[in-house]
């Protein structure tokens, strides 16, 4: 059994297949592996095949000229890219970046090989649009927050949705929340200020979760 064999085994996309359509999948996918910081799509890049993650994270983010970046998502097992999905269905160029935000295996499906499955194989069709819809809806989630809710408040939602010790540098709680890191150094100091979190280097202690969540749904 070859090494794609075995990794199609491990793929909950992939499962279900019929034998022969396995074998084929076999045959044309390509086993891959990166790791943690490597840059695996980029913005007008040529999109040609579509990763289905086994292990690690993929950071998906929009980056400004300015060089301000935000996250969009993460894609895990049993997840998929839906810039990804879109741009190998329109045979668009990226739109955004992606990066291995840790060590990464994943099988990549070319994408003559991923539209075949997806005009034949109503099963793979299924799966790959639930998930798209699923994506879509946490992507609609994010617009949402950007646009309704002030700063202070979708950091302390990131804060204790991460808690009790939530990892990183400043510069990359701003890039998630699409921020500067001055404005989220001086929020985390006023929330350090009033007892709720310890700040290290690198990484912050949450020590009141429950205001943090109060200060998110805009009850403080």
């Amino acid at each position: 059994m070859t090494d794609v064999a075995q990794l199609i085994q491990q793929c909950p996309t992939l499962s279900g297949l019929p034998e022969a359509e396995r074998a084929q999948v076999a045959a044309q996918a390509v086993a891959m592996t990166a790791p943690a910081g490597a840059l695996l799509f980029d913005t007008g890049l040529a999109c040609q095949a579509l990763p289905l993650v086994l292990s690690g994270s993929i950071r998906v983010y929009k980056r400004a000229e300015s060089g301000r970046e935000i996250s969009l998502y993460r894609v895990r097992p049993g997840e998929l890219c839906i810039v990804t999905v879109s741009c190998l269905l329109g045979g668009e160029a990226y739109p955004a970046t992606g990066i291995a935000e840790t060590e990464v295996t994943a099988i990549a499906l070319p994408r003559p090989l991923f539209l075949r499955l997806t005009e034949t194989h109503p099963p793979f069709r299924q799966t790959v649009f639930h998930l798209f819809a699923e994506r879509l809806s946490g992507l609609m989630q994010l617009v949402e927050e950007i646009s309704f809710r002030k700063l202070d408040q979708r950091l302390a939602g990131l804060l204790a949705a991460r808690a009790p010790l939530v990892l990183g540098s400043h510069q990359q709680l701003a890039d998630e929340l699409g921020s500067v890191r001055e404005i989220v150094s001086r929020l985390l100091k006023q929330f350090e200020d009033q007892g709720w979190l310890a700040l290290g280097r690198e990484r912050v202690e949450v020590r009141n979760p429950e205001a943090l969540r109060q200060l998110a749904a805009g009850l403080r």
